[in-house]
């Protein structure tokens, strides 16, 4: 594996963690707040929470990794 291709897969690797992080945790406090609301919803009392911090996690994964190599590739038609 040359130089560069190390560099991606860890920019990738570290904008996806990153993602997966911030991701799980806003799903996670938007289910908190849901429960904690004035009027609770029925929407709010049919969800899991796990569930819903899965899904922000997996967007996260994808925003991500999307993001990454969509830097990836600016940087590389700019040079």
């Amino acid at each position: 594996m040359d130089r560069k291709t190390k560099r991606l897969l860890l920019l990738v690797i570290s904008c996806s963690v990153t993602g997966v992080i911030l991701g799980g945790t806003t799903s996670w406090a938007q289910s908190n707040m849901c429960f904690q609301g004035n009027r609770v919803t029925s929407e709010c009392l049919q969800q899991n929470p796990i569930t819903k911090t899965i899904e922000g996690m997996s967007t996260g994964l994808l925003a991500g990794a999307g993001a990454a190599f969509g830097a990836a590739w600016h940087l590389r038609h700019e040079e």
